[in-house]
């Protein structure tokens, strides 16, 4: 079999590491009936067809937590294609400061509000690699 016709393309994932004032950051559970439910990961979903990754971030945000994120304290960050058994994702970290609203599970999932190193677990993969990069840039 040829490879190239088993490679699989990456979908584009929007995804949103909220920083407070006080320097945490946000980290949510996978909900039930997802892959890797239960596991924990920075919030975010997939690009629809058109879509930039800050408006993508913003459409996800206010559907799985109920705020609103202000596009002009959005910054594009890093990007990451992590390989899982379901599906390959191409991850658009933003670096987001500032929302309106007060947080809402809105798929029953948990939150929390961490440092380094996180109290949670397990971790989705993909968020490994941002815990570290959150590190260098402490340092």
């Amino acid at each position: 079999m040829n490879p190239a016709s088993t490679a699989r393309t990456p979908i584009d994932v929007a995804v949103g590491v909220l920083i407070r004032a006080d320097g945490k950051f946000l980290i949510t559970s996978r909900p039930e009936g997802k892959p890797y439910a239960g596991y924990w990961e920075f919030p975010g979903g997939k690009l629809e067809v058109g879509e930039t990754v800050e408006h993508a971030l913003q459409r996800e945000l206010d559907e799985e937590l109920g705020i609103h994120i202000h596009l002009n304290r959005v910054e594009r960050w890093k990007e990451l294609v992590m390989e899982y058994p379901h599906a390959v994702v191409r991850l658009h970290f933003c670096k987001v400061w500032d929302w309106a609203g007060e947080l809402e599970m809105r798929e029953h999932q948990q939150f929390a509000w961490e440092t380094l190193p996180p109290h949670v677990a397990p971790l989705l993969p993909g968020t490994i690699p941002v815990l570290q990069w959150l590190n260098d840039e402490k340092n």
